[in-house]
């Protein structure tokens, strides 16, 4: 689905000083905050203590798992699933913030004025500080933690037959990374995460029926080689978009509670333009890449391989079409178009509290919809700026991860200067263009003549300045 909060799309292999300069200097122009206000750190000396308490059930014996991006401290969700007659029963855990951060507190202020965590491959700016996001309220194992408990019985094909909602204590009984949590479904040991394959399989597939768009942009590597540097891929792991089902199942389970409750807070996209598809169906063809006429956008996504270079390059590509992303807010009568078409669905953000800030706004109204109450005050009365304020923390967190982008393939590309590159015209101006190498996945300007928009052509890197983050092509003429 793109990118969500969990990750950045830059990793390092081996972290260098020019990197670490490079990325130190974009935080400081972009001016992002560097520690939190003496208020908030007092306030986090006196967080209460996460015990289990009578507004809590008891979902302790509960035998949850979290799986996460290795390193990952700021644990938001939980999973276990079992056999429910033919169907499934899925249990997801979600850290509740809302025990910790109360309305009016310095923490609630500067969890306003952050937006989300923002992530840098050497660093994270945390939206709470990491002694609440990677202590008192992460689900780190062996450890009672408040949460928003969501119980689901599905259908044998995956389908949503009913869900409750409830505030519990749970107790993780393992952190699991991604490569660790793949090993253990492929070696077929029965449990969690074997019904978390068949769960998010089936998932897919109502995904598919549905036409939504399963985009996965490939995750850059950078190696040292020599005096240089190379961009490597990582394909994602199938239990990544397993996982994915579910946090999904729960967003759009969420929006469905607060369509009907009439309140509440959707994230929305627009169709793609008809005229950016055939944009993107140009540069296909000049990559090479086979999308007959009758197959949609969203099913043509799903046969790329992002281990191939030509691959990789239209799914960074692809990414343009996922623009108008917003947040829409409601009392009453719901948006126009409340739908988010990438998933092709209504859907909301409720499963990463711990990283944006609106999903604790959108906990606390499902949870009281599903008692049958009004969300309180302090809640319906946020819901009129929380859009705006999730659109600036978007646009930081959209001009960091290009800013970064962009010095990551000035470095890798600072040493092929006057080398020419096979690439594809993806934009066209007065003077000029936007080229997508084949190899790397590297987008960039260039000035040319003439340019034809979905051509294959040429191009010679004639300027990469990592001061600025620059890269600049000429396009060859032809022959």
């Amino acid at each position: 689905m793109g990118k969500t909060a969990e990750m950045p799309r830059i990793r390092l292999s081996e972290e260098t000083e020019e990197l670490r300069r490079g990325f130190k200097r974009i935080r400081d122009q972009m001016d992002l905050p560097r520690r939190f206000p003496e208020q908030v750190q007092e306030e986090v000396r006196s967080l209460p203590d996460p015990k289990p308490n009578e507004a809590y059930a008891d979902g302790r014996d509960i035998d949850f798992v979290t799986i996460d991006p290795k390193g990952s401290r700021d644990l938001d969700q939980a999973f276990q699933a079992e056999p429910e007659g033919n169907g499934y029963l899925v249990r997801y855990a979600i850290a509740d913030v809302g025990f910790f951060v109360k309305p009016g507190s310095g923490l609630d202020r500067e969890s306003h004025r952050r937006g989300q965590t923002l992530y840098c491959p050497d660093t994270r700016i945390p939206l709470y500080p990491p002694e609440l996001s990677e202590g008192a309220a992460s689900l780190l194992p062996d450890a009672d933690r408040p949460a928003v408990l969501w119980t689901f019985h599905l259908e044998p094909d995956g389908r949503v037959a009913d869900v409750e909602v409830t505030r519990a204590t749970v107790r993780s009984r393992r952190q699991m990374t991604y490569a660790e949590a793949q090993q253990e479904i492929d070696s077929g040991v029965p449990g969690s995460l074997s019904l978390l394959k068949e769960v998010g399989g089936r998932r897919q597939k109502l995904e598919q029926e549905r036409g939504a768009v399963s985009l996965h942009v490939p995750e850059q590597e950078v190696v040292k080689v020599g005096f240089g540097y190379k961009l490597s891929y990582r394909v994602p792991l199938p239990v990544e978009d397993w996982n994915a089902q579910i946090s999904l199942m729960t967003g759009m389970a969420g929006a469905d509670i607060m369509l009907k409750g009439k309140v509440g807070l959707l994230r929305t996209m627009p169709a793609p333009p008809d005229e950016a598809v055939e944009k993107l169906r140009r540069s296909a063809r000049a990559l090479e890449l086979d999308w007959p006429s009758d197959v949609s956008y969203a099913d043509f996504v799903r046969t790329l391989d992002l281990r191939i270079p030509a691959h990789a390059a239209i799914a960074t590509q692809s990414t343009q079409l996922f623009r108008g992303v917003a947040y829409a807010a409601f009392q009453g009568k719901p948006p126009v178009d409340a739908a988010h078409h990438a998933i092709a669905a209504p859907y909301a953000h409720v499963t990463a509290p711990l990283r944006r800030m609106a999903d604790r706004y959108t906990s606390e109204i499902v949870l009281s919809l599903v008692r049958g109450e009004q969300p309180p005050a302090w809640c319906t009365e946020a819901l009129a700026q929380l859009p705006e304020e999730m659109k600036e923390a978007d646009r930081r967190d959209g001009e960091l991860e290009r800013r970064i982008i962009d010095l990551v393939e000035v470095v890798v590309l600072a040493n092929r200067v006057g080398e020419l590159f096979d690439a594809v015209v993806v934009d066209v101006g007065k003077r000029g263009g936007q080229i997508q190498l084949r190899d790397p996945a590297v987008q960039a300007p260039c000035d040319g003549e003439a340019l034809e928009l979905g051509s294959s052509v040429k191009a010679k890197l004639i300027t990469a300045d990592p001061e600025k983050g620059q890269l600049r092509f000429q396009v060859m003429p032809p022959g």
